[in-house]
C-alpha cells in the first residue's frame, strides 16, 4: 500500500499558487493546479467585491468540494477579517497520488508553526515568516536563503528550510531622491551611514532587523504608515526611506521614489521538520525539487 505524506499548505494566496505550480510540474497535475488556483482567485475577487455570484457561499462551496472522490480538492470557509467578517471559501485538502508515494496537502493558516509543533515533517510557507520568527538578529545582516539556517536557534526550533520555489517577490529599498547624497547608491552601506526615520510595516520590524543587521540600524528609527493607507510607497515618500515589497516598482516611481537594492527574496519555501522525516517524507522533497528551479540552500 502506498504511504501517504502529509504536507502543511497555505490556504490561499500567492504561497499555495507556487506550491501548486510545483507539483504541476513534478507530478503531472496541471488540471487539478489550475482548478484549484482559478477558484481561489474567483473567491478572493467576490470577497473583494469584483464578483458577484448569484449562489450563496454554501452553494458554492458544495459544489466545490467532491468528497466521494478521494483525490479531488475540499475546501472549507474561514471568516475573512474584511468589515462584517465575510465567509471567505478557502482550500482544505487534496491527496495527488504517484507511484511512489501520496501526497496530501492540508491547508493550515500557519505552515511554519505546524511543522513547529511537530504535526507535519514537511511543509510550505514564506520565508518572511522564517525571519521573523526564528532567525537570530545580528551584527551584520543576511541577503539570501541560503543564510537562513545558520541562524535559526535550534533551541528555539527543529524546522530548516530545504528550498525555495522561485516566486519571489523583493524587500526593496526604496527613497526620495533629495534623501540620496550625490552619487550616492540605495544600498545597505548607505543605510548603515543613515540617520533618521525609516518607513516599513510593522510586522516587518523583526525581518528587517535581521537583514539589514543591528549594526545598520544604530542610529535608525522606525516609522509605520497609517493604519488606514491605502498604499505604503505614499507613507515611504512622506518619511523619505522605506522598504517594501515590490514586483515591477511602478507605484513606488509614482510617488517619485528611487528603487535601490533588492534586500531579501520574499519567497515561498519548503521547510522540514528533521525530527519527523521518513523514507516517504524523502520521496516527497525528491518530487517537490526541481534542480532548474530550486534555491541552493545550504544545510
Amino acid at each position: 500500500m502506498t504511504e501517504t505524506v502529509c504536507v502543511a499548505v497555505p490556504r490561499k494566496g500567492r504561497p499555495l499558487e507556487a506550491v501548486l505550480e510545483r507539483l504541476a510540474a513534478g507530478a503531472g497535475v496541471h488540471a487539478l493546479a489550475d482548478e484549484v488556483s482559478s477558484t481561489l482567485r474567483y473567491e478572493k475577487a467576490v470577497t473583494k467585491g469584483r464578483q458577484h455570484p448569484d449562489r450563496d457561499v454554501y452553494e458554492r462551496l458544495a459544489d466545490y468540494s467532491d468528497l466521494s472522490d478521494p483525490t479531488s480538492p475540499e475546501y472549507t470557509l474561514l471568516r475573512d477579517d474584511r468589515d462584517g467578517k465575510p465567509r471567505r471559501i478557502v482550500f482544505d485538502s487534496v491527496t495527488i497520488e504517484t507511484d511512489a508515494v501520496n501526497v496530501q496537502l492540508v491547508g493550515r493558516e500557519e505552515p511554519f508553526r505546524s511543522l513547529r509543533t511537530h504535526e507535519f515533517a514537511l511543509g510550505f510557507d514564506s520565508a518572511d515568516l522564517v525571519l521573523e520568527e526564528v532567525v537570530s538578529l545580528r551584527p551584520d545582516g543576511l541577503d539570501s536563503l541560503a543564510d537562513v539556517n545558520a541562524r535559526i536557534d535550534p533551541r528555539e526550533s527543529d524546522v530548516r528550510v530545504v528550498t525555495g520555489l522561485g516566486d519571489t517577490v523583493y524587500h526593496t529599498l526604496m527613497a526620495k531622491p533629495e534623501v540620496l547624497p550625490p552619487g550616492a547608491d540605495l544600498d545597505r552601506e548607505f543605510v548603515a551611514d543613515y540617520t533618521g526615520d525609516l518607513c516599513i510595516s510593522p510586522r516587518y520590524e523583526r525581518l528587517v532587523e535581521a537583514v539589514l543587521g543591528t549594526d545598520a540600524l544604530t542610529d535608525v528609527d522606525f516609522a509605520y504608515p497609517a493604519p488606514d493607507a491605502d498604499e505604503e510607497e505614499a507613507a515611504i515618500a512622506d518619511t523619505g526611506l522605506g522598504i517594501y515589497l515590490t514586483v515591477t516598482g511602478s507605484t513606488a516611481r509614482d510617488y517619485g521614489l528611487v528603487l535601490g537594492e533588492h534586500l531579501f527574496p520574499s519567497e515561498t519555501v519548503l521547510m522540514e521538520n528533521p525530527t519527523e522525516a521518513s523514507d516517504a517524507t524523502e520521496d516527497v522533497k525528491e518530487l517537490l525539487t526541481d534542480q532548474q528551479l530550486e534555491t541552493a540552500i545550504e544545510a
